[in-house]
């Protein structure tokens, strides 16, 4: 019988699992062994056995009956999906920040800025990376809505290699400082509509600069 403390342990060895497959130490066609990962983590197979079940539900893994878990990653159209849907989900947050957003998240997201232009100086490009995420992160708290947060948070991660490829071509890093500085100005001044367009402009030059022919090749 299944108890609580299963499902508290599935919980964090499915993010463990998750995390894994998206920054590709699991890669396309691994074999995601029920006893292996429970030694490797300290647990039984039952929070094991569940996390499995979860990842199939969001497509990361196939579960082959009597042969056992398999990874299936992401695939570059799965990319290319998520940013779309990022275009209008991540304008809308931006819009409701204009509304909603503190000046606590306001200067949280100026020293983002501040740091971001110094370590791209310094050509610290996985601090950049980092603090790229970050910002969009208050961004998703600034919006105030729980469910908009918990999606975008989500596309987020599963994104997050193609992101940092991204952020690493010529002159991206530059350009995108300067959007999300444009975008921090429109939220400071509650402008909603100019907001919500700078942001989906930004998800667009993202898509543009994307290296989805290197995903699943690493």
């Amino acid at each position: 019988m299944e108890t609580y403390q299963d499902y508290s342990l599935s919980g964090k060895v499915f993010r463990t699992l998750r995390d894994g497959i998206l920054t590709g130490k699991y890669k396309e066609g691994d074999e995601l062994r029920e006893v292996t990962i429970g030694k490797e983590l300290g647990v039984s197979r039952t929070p094991v056995r569940e996390a499995l079940r979860q990842l199939e539900l969001e497509g990361l893994v196939t579960i082959v009956p009597n042969k056992g878990t398999y990874v299936n990653g992401i695939s570059a159209e799965d990319v290319r999906d998520i940013y779309m849907i990022r275009i209008r989900l991540e304008g809308l947050a931006a819009r409701l920040a204009a509304k909603r957003v503190s000046q606590e998240q306001i200067d949280e997201m100026e020293e983002m800025l501040l740091l971001s232009e110094f370590y791209r100086k310094k050509g610290m490009t996985e601090q950049l990376a980092q603090l790229d995420g970050k910002f969009h992160v208050i961004l998703y708290e600034a919006c105030g809505s729980r469910m908009l947060k918990h999606l975008l948070t989500d596309f987020h991660r599963y994104v997050e290699m193609a992101r940092k490829r991204s952020i690493r071509t010529e002159n991206r890093a530059e350009k995108s400082i300067g959007e999300h500085m444009k975008i921090l100005e429109a939220t400071k001044q509650r402008d909603e509509d100019q907001a919500e367009k700078l942001m989906e402009e930004h998800i667009r030059h993202v898509v543009q600069h994307l290296r989805l022919d290197e995903i699943g090749n690493e």
